[in-house]
């Protein structure tokens, strides 16, 4: 995507978020026995279980690893990159498609920034946790429906931009993943899709939207 940049405009992207959080089912009712006698429900998931499940969730600073060892992957000769492939054969591109309609090879010449942080997301085995989508807009929306957004530049956090000095989501244009705070007025991040690359950049607090955090063990 040759002279393509990260300050493209929301209409030249083709995908959108992760939908809304799934309704609560109601609870079953225990089902009866041979005997008449309701069975009782399943145990509760025991200590030890849970904790399992926490360890599980990488850390903060594993996600700043894995997407800092993407720094210096670019666009091959047909503009596209291994993160967009890797995109288009998933089932969330297939359910981003039917939210915003277009043809799956469009993702091939879209902004990668959003699918970039995808694939980290996915290779930590971190989507529920993370989110996953193609277009920032509703990337930011659904950190937004899951009460983690913020203001503050926490390490590994999701960084969303607008270039227009805009605060609104429909203003964002560009996302990356804090790598720490500089001082008071700028970030360091990993993006993807800036100069048809991975790279790092620090960039002004006053281009940020918001934050994303994701659910990292702590």
């Amino acid at each position: 995507m040759s002279g393509r940049e990260d300050a493209r405009t929301v209409s030249s992207e083709t995908s959108r978020s992760a939908g809304a959080p799934k309704k609560e089912r109601s609870k079953p009712q225990p089902e009866a026995s041979s005997s008449g006698r309701p069975q009782p429900d399943a145990p509760e998931p025991q200590a030890s279980e849970k904790t399992s499940e926490q360890q599980r969730r990488p850390t903060a600073a594993e996600a700043i690893a894995l997407a800092r060892s993407q720094v210096g992957v670019a666009e091959d000769a047909g503009g596209e990159t291994k993160f967009q492939k890797w995109y288009m054969g998933t089932s969330r591109a297939q359910e981003t498609l039917a939210r915003d309609g277009g043809a799956l090879s469009g993702y091939g010449d879209a902004n990668w920034c959003d699918m970039f942080i995808s694939w980290v997301g996915e290779r930590l085995g971190f989507t529920a946790g993370m989110g996953a989508d193609a277009w920032t807009v509703e990337h930011a929306r659904w950190f937004q429906r899951n009460g983690r957004w913020g203001a503050e530049p926490r390490p590994g956090a999701i960084v969303f931009y607008a270039w227009s000095g805009g605060k609104a989501s429909s203003d964002i244009r560009h996302v990356g993943m804090v790598i720490k705070k500089v001082d008071d007025g700028t970030i360091e991040a990993v993006e993807g899709n800036t100069g048809n690359a991975v790279r790092v950049r620090t960039r002004s607090a006053d281009d940020v939207v918001g934050y994303g955090y994701p659910d990292y063990r702590s």
